[in-house]
């Protein structure tokens, strides 16, 4: 784990609840020196704090979805909700409002690994692995990838996920507490994170994000995948 955080007594306490759960945990408090420490030596998970010195946690996020697929917990204050949707635009996995529970973050960790381990296991044993194909848009679980209109989609692990979570249920509406539960594998979280990741989604997977032929909403409800 890399834990990236400026307040020391923060960071001190998260860190002390992962290693109880036998996590090995890297602790920096400046932006900069996180991104290098991450890019050299890519952690399973990383936790940012959106307010660092140097470079700040939304910026280090950026960089980091820019070169490597590693799951990103933010950490923001009360008053940041902007802050927070850019974090979640930006490729975040998740985040949690300070001030937090160490034991609700280290649920979360453990949650998104147990999803991303669940994922590399599939794809390695080829479990389900029977490509799906809606119209323009074909999704290989076994080499979780996915091709929209003739092109290679660069999805995160968290947005492959969703989509295929999504579209082996075609035409059933979820909720987004429901798809927080099935794909994130946590039901307490602001929903707000389900929407952005369906909007990134969006903007990646549809020639026309605004008129969307696949992800769909059913408004008042959740979303459902159109095949």
């Amino acid at each position: 784990m890399l834990v990236v955080e400026d307040d020391a007594n923060v960071a001190e306490v998260l860190s002390r609840y992962l290693r109880r759960e036998g996590f090995e945990v890297t602790c920096l408090d400046d932006g900069a020196q996180a991104l290098d420490q991450a890019l050299a030596d890519p952690p399973d998970l990383a936790v940012l704090d959106i307010m660092l010195p140097g470079l700040s946690g939304l910026e280090v996020c950026r960089r980091l979805r820019a070169a490597i697929d590693v799951p990103i917990i933010m950490l923001t204050a009360l008053g940041e909700e902007a802050d927070r949707v850019v974090g979640l635009e930006l490729g975040a996995d998740d985040y949690v409002v300070k001030p937090f529970s160490p034991r609700e973050v280290t649920a979360r960790v453990k949650a998104i690994l147990r999803r991303a381990r669940a994922a590399g296991a599939a794809a390695r044993e080829g479990s389900g692995s029977d490509p799906i194909v809606a119209g323009d848009v074909r999704i290989d679980p076994r080499t979780r990838e996915v091709e929209a209109r003739g092109a290679m989609l660069s999805l995160t692990a968290l947005e492959f996920d969703l989509l295929a979570f999504l579209a082996r249920h075609p035409r059933e509406v979820f909720t987004r507490e429901q798809l927080l539960e099935q794909v994130w594998g946590f039901a307490v979280a602001d929903p707000s994170t389900v929407t952005v990741h369906v909007r990134r989604l969006r903007q990646k997977l549809e020639a026309d994000p605004g008129n969307p032929d696949h992800l769909k909403t059913v408004w008042g409800v959740g979303y459902r995948f159109e095949a």
